[in-house]
């Protein structure tokens, strides 16, 4: 943070290559725990059909992303793909921390590693793991948001992130969703009790 003497709260990270159904998950939890606060990320890209700036992401564009970079902005950043750049800004926590909430992040896998490094035992770190790739990939398709092209590259990219589960407080295989959920929330309750 800018000024470390601003209150420091909690954290619950979420990680997972793309598809494994983390956001689902983030979603649900939010629905139920009246103590977390999703902290928006910001990114390069334009948005979705059905996303809205500063609900699903802070849109703002590569320069403007880059314009944050230089300003030392972001608790973390990074590249994903080429002009495609995801990260967390330290004003959206201190606002969140502002309002007594668990932040709540939901990241790719090395912004997860890097929050994780920033916040060490003020964060949980969970790494969703889908049950394999093929089920993934199937997830992917059923989306139908991506191009064929994209969803190679996520593949490819999955089976790097899979490598680095083992950085993350806790590896949850998601292969029914509503237990998925439920066994994130008991951790979390746990967490912050």
């Amino acid at each position: 943070m800018a000024n470390d003497q601003k209150q420091r709260g909690k954290c619950v990270i979420f990680s997972a290559p793309s598809g494994a159904g983390k956001t689902t998950i983030v979603r649900a939890l939010l629905g139920r725990m009246d103590e977390l606060a999703f902290s928006i990320s910001a990114c390069s890209r334009a948005p979705r059909v059905n996303e809205t700036h500063k609900v699903d992401y802070y849109f703002l564009g590569i320069e403007g992303f880059k314009e944050e970079i230089e300003d030392d902005a972001f608790i973390e950043w990074e590249e994903v793909y080429k002009d495609h750049f995801y990260g967390t800004l330290k004003h959206e926590v201190d606002r969140l921390w502002a309002e007594n909430k668990v932040v709540v992040f939901d990241v790719d896998v090395y912004g997860g590693i890097a929050l994780k490094k920033y916040f060490g035992e003020d964060a949980l770190s969970f790494f969703i793991q889908p049950p394999s790739i093929e089920v993934l990939e199937e997830r992917l398709r059923n989306r139908q948001t991506e191009t064929e092209d994209v969803i190679k590259t996520r593949l490819a990219k999955a089976e790097e992130e899979l490598s680095k589960s083992n950085q993350f407080d806790k590896v949850v295989i998601n292969n029914n969703l509503d237990l998925t959920i439920d066994e994130v929330e008991n951790y979390i309750k746990e967490y912050i009790k």
